[in-house]
């Protein structure tokens, strides 16, 4: 049965590919966001389409009346990579807090499903590998991530206060690293970093001596356990969703020259603080779950992904 959807950061890079999921299966979709780090061209393609609206809105503000109430609700507006959330982390904090205290608020007043897009940051620097949603996590909350990593702590714990107390139905992802077009070639992640380096002819950049470990998730594979977890008739989570396929940043840099054809040199810059050294899920919950596997190879999703960014580049050339 069709439904209403709200997406809160519907232009970012996660946002707009849920955008462009839940139109192809006949849902109404308005998506809210103020650009902070979403992008209007993210969603330009959509701008035609009879059921989609963008509404600009900051969500540290309550929501405005939006024409109606809304069945499901995904709650995604929050600056995601360390240069935005650290350029100004009052902001963020109160993006990630405020942003989803009103999304369920308007859940509660519409009787809506909301959706919590969380984070692997959630839990700090692991001493447990991988990671499964019972750990609590090895977190410094006076560290220059706190902004981002605190705020989300601070969203799920809101989450289930209004579903305890005030019976709204929430579900609660944690995302782990994830990639693909659209990205912001200047987000700062490692992989928008390598690639957008390799593309134009540069070193890729390592942090530390590159033995620090990521798992890396395509974004198609990441949205369709957002809409497995939201189909679910009961389970509220925290479910992580991402793959257990890991790689170190050296390996990685690896496979980022063989996407763009182009053998890479690298060069070492120290390891960020709080930089976490591993990092993958235990998807074995999401597994028995949701059903829920991710499909898309590294090597394939790079290619695609680079793609994308080589495109972006000859726009600015032009």
């Amino acid at each position: 049965m069709p439904l209403r959807c709200l997406v809160t950061g519907g232009a970012g890079f996660v946002g707009s590919h849920l955008c462009d999921r839940l139109l192809a299966e006949d849902h109404e979709v308005l998506a809210l966001d103020n650009f902070y780090t979403g992008s209007r061209r993210n969603v330009a393609h959509l701008v035609e389409h009879p059921r989609f609206s963008l509404v600009e809105h900051d969500v540290r503000q309550p929501f405005p009346a939006l024409g109606g109430r809304f069945d499901w609700i995904f709650h995604l507006a929050c600056p995601a990579s360390p240069p935005h959330y650290q350029r100004d982390p009052v902001f963020t904090s109160m993006t990630a807090v405020l942003g989803t205290l009103h999304g369920l608020e308007r859940a509660e007043a519409d009787g809506a499903r909301f959706f919590q897009a969380s984070t692997s940051e959630v839990y700090g620097d692991p001493e447990v590998h991988p990671q499964p949603e019972s750990y609590k996590g090895s977190v410094n909350t006076l560290g220059p991530r706190a902004c981002y990593d605190e705020g989300k702590r601070m969203g799920e714990s809101l989450c289930m206060d209004f579903h305890r107390s005030r019976g709204v139905e929430v579900r609660i992802v944690r995302i782990f690293n994830t990639y693909g077009p659209r990205m912001n070639p200047e987000d700062g992640r490692v992989v928008s970093n390598f690639l957008m380096q390799a593309l134009r002819g540069e070193a890729l950049t390592l942090y530390g001596d590159g033995s620090q470990t990521r798992s890396f998730c395509f974004v198609d594979d990441l949205i369709d356990g957002f809409l497995r977890l939201m189909s679910h008739p009961t389970e509220v989570g925290p479910v992580n969703l991402g793959t257990e396929f890991e790689f170190t940043m050296r390996e990685l840099a690896l496979e980022v020259g063989r996407a763009v054809g182009k053998a890479p040199v690298l060069v070492h810059r120290p390891l960020p603080a709080d930089d976490p050294t591993q990092r993958r899920p235990d998807l074995s919950r999401a597994r028995a779950v949701l059903g829920y596997e991710p499909r898309t190879p590294l090597a394939e999703g790079l290619v695609r992904t680079a793609a994308y960014f080589a495109a972006r580049i000859e726009e600015e050339t032009r």
